[in-house]
Order: C-alpha cells, then sequence, then structure tokens
C-alpha cells in the first residue's frame, strides 16, 4: 500500500504547535522563536516532510534557487573553467553552505555580451532569488548590470572599478609578500615571478607584494613573465625566464597551475626543486598536492570565501544585511617540499 507523503497537520502533531506555526517556520518567516523553529525542524526530520517548493514560492516569492554565474569570454571559456579547480573549489563552498538551507544553486556561464543580457533576464524574471558572480574580466559590466536589475549579487572578488555590489575577496598584496618572504628565507637570491594577467587586481596585487618583499630586503626589481592561469603558460613563462636569466634560484608563480608548469620544465631541464630552484605558488587547490614535488603555496581559502559569499547573499535575500560590504580573507603560507 502507498504510503501518504507527511502533511504540515503531520508535523504540526509531531511539534505539538499549530498547523500556522509549521508554516512560518518553513516558509522562513522571522518572528518565531529559536526554540519554536528547532522544535518544528526536528519534527520535520522525524516525519519526513518535503515542503511543497511551487506552494512555498507562492507565498514566499521565493525559488530556493541561486544563480551561480562564471563571466568571462570567448567560446571555449567554460571549458577552461572545468579544467580548473579554483572554480571546482568555489562551487564545492557554495553547494556546501546552500544544501544545509534546502537550496539549490544553478551554474550559469557569461561568456559573451548575449549571454550577459540572458543571464540577467533569467534572474530578473524570478528564476533565482540572486547571483553570485565569478567573473574574470577585468571590466566585466554584469556587477552593475544585476545592480540596475535589482537582482541581489554578491562577487567573488572586488572589480576593477568603484561598485556598490558586495564581495568577498583575499588580502592578494598579503599573499604575495609570504611569497617573497618565504624565498628570501631559503637564501634564494636571484628570484623570478610569473605573474598572472596584470590586467586583473588580484594578479596586480600579488605581484606587487612580492616585489615590495623584495625591495625591502634590498633586491633588484625581479624578472616576471606573464601567464594566463593555465598549466601551460606556467611553463612557457618558465622556459623564457630560463632562457634570460639561466641562474634563476627562486620562482613565484601567482597560481598553482603555473607553478605545476614551471617544475616541469624546471625537471625537463636537469634543474632539482627545491635544490637548484625553488618554487612557490599561489591557491593552494588540489594541484598544489598532486605537483612533484608537492608545492609550498600561499593558502587562498577559496572554499570558505564562495560559502560567506553564499551566506552574504542570503542576507540580502531576507532583508537582513542589505547594505554593500566587502569581507576581505586573510592568506597563510602552507610549506610543503618545492621550497
Amino acid at each position: 500500500m502507498h504510503r501518504q507523503a507527511p502533511t504540515l497537520e503531520d508535523v504540526a502533531r509531531e511539534a505539538g504547535v499549530s498547523r500556522a506555526t509549521v508554516s512560518r517556520v518553513v516558509n522562513g518567516v522571522r518572528n518565531v522563536d529559536p526554540s519554536i523553529q528547532d522544535l518544528v525542524r526536528s519534527a520535520i526530520e522525524r516525519t519526513g516532510y518535503t515542503p511543497n517548493r511551487a506552494a512555498r514560492a507562492l507565498v514566499t516569492r521565493r525559488t530556493g534557487t541561486v544563480a551561480l554565474i562564471v563571466s568571462g569570454a570567448g567560446d571555449a571559456f567554460a571549458g577552461r573553467v572545468f579544467a580548473d579547480p579554483f572554480f571546482g573549489r568555489v562551487f564545492n563552498g557554495v553547494v556546501r553552505y546552500l544544501r544545509a538551507r534546502t537550496m539549490q544553486p544553478v551554474l550559469l556561464f557569461a561568456e559573451s555580451d548575449v549571454a550577459r543580457e540572458q543571464v540577467v533576464d533569467y534572474v530578473r524574471q524570478g528564476s533565482a532569488d540572486g547571483a553570485l558572480v565569478v567573473s574574470v574580466q577585468p571590466d566585466d559590466p554584469l556587477p552593475d548590470m544585476l545592480l540596475s536589475a535589482r537582482v541581489p549579487t554578491v562577487l567573488f572578488a572586488r572589480p576593477a572599478r568603484a561598485t556598490t555590489v558586495s564581495c568577498v575577496d583575499l588580502d592578494h598584496y598579503e599573499g604575495g609578500r609570504l611569497a617573497g618572504e618565504h624565498l628570501l628565507a631559503r637564501g634564494c637570491r636571484r628570484i623570478a615571478a610569473i605573474s598572472p594577467p596584470l590586467d586583473l587586481r588580484a594578479g596586480r596585487e600579488r605581484i606587487a607584494g612580492f616585489r615590495d618583499a623584495l625591495a625591502r630586503a634590498g633586491q633588484d626589481s625581479p624578472p616576471t613573465a606573464e601567464g594566463t592561469f593555465t598549466l601551460d603558460s606556467g611553463a612557457t613563462a618558465m622556459a623564457t625566464l630560463l632562457q634570460d636569466h639561466p641562474a634563476v634560484d627562486g620562482v613565484f608563480a601567482a597560481n598553482d597551475l603555473m607553478a605545476q608548469g614551471a617544475c616541469h620544465v624546471l625537471r625537463e631541464l636537469g634543474r632539482r626543486i627545491p635544490e637548484d630552484v625553488a618554487v612557490v605558488g599561489f591557491d593552494d587547490s588540489s594541484v598544489a598536492v598532486t605537483c612533484r614535488p608537492p608545492l609550498t603555496t600561499v593558502r587562498q581559502p577559496v572554499e570558505d570565501m564562495a560559502a560567506a559569499m553564499a551566506r552574504m547573499l542570503g542576507e540580502q535575500v531576507q532583508g537582513t544585511r542589505t547594505e554593500p560590504r566587502t569581507l576581505v580573507f586573510e592568506p597563510e603560507l602552507v610549506v610543503r617540499e618545492s621550497a
């Protein structure tokens, strides 16, 4: 015999409260005593009650869905996203936070002007309660487009230009400084850098912190080759640096993928890591552990940053904290075998 799905009335009987109280808890109404909320949630768990999302949306005008938008450029952009562990860490952090609150993310790509218009229309028309944006475009118009459409929005990383959109970010300058000081402490004196694209704010700040650390120790400005956050670009940059500066004994690569590419080239040329050339990366992604040797790197707590981004969006949607703000996380040096 088919068992009937639990109802609000079943939960109310189990909790010893009224149906109206259960409804207020299920729909996220804030003026319910916390002890009563806990009582109702326990009853929901025991009965196995599942809220009807369609009915709840009619009451709350919320979908229980959040748009996670990755904004960039080019037809192959989505492929590059899936190949970079950074984006997977963002997604994991968002999912971890939302799942605990019975909410779901929808992954969207905005790789062109047309795609950005489509994404804004999708959210504005009520298909999601708000937007979490990860952008790799220096002057991405998407945040301001969402702001103009009155869509609750939080960004991962501060944009290049001033905006009133809330965001989470890292102290990238401090991360670069940590990398430079560590290489100096190891005794490296002919130090080079593989930078990310310097039109990105994070890239400029990482390299600025690194250069300032060397300058304070009386070192000349380090030779620098620019990469594009990919393994291949790190390998190309390392080969260029060794060709122009063969005596290099330390390298800071401003993300782990580029550091891994640098390690490949160094090994191919017979340079021992770290005995001949010490290598420091940035991010502390899965690449840092699988690289040979494992990378010393500057940790960016991406999962925690992504969860904070989702929490800030929830506060906007619920109206508990609507003023724009920036939450900056601190980096940490993680020492492994490469330096």
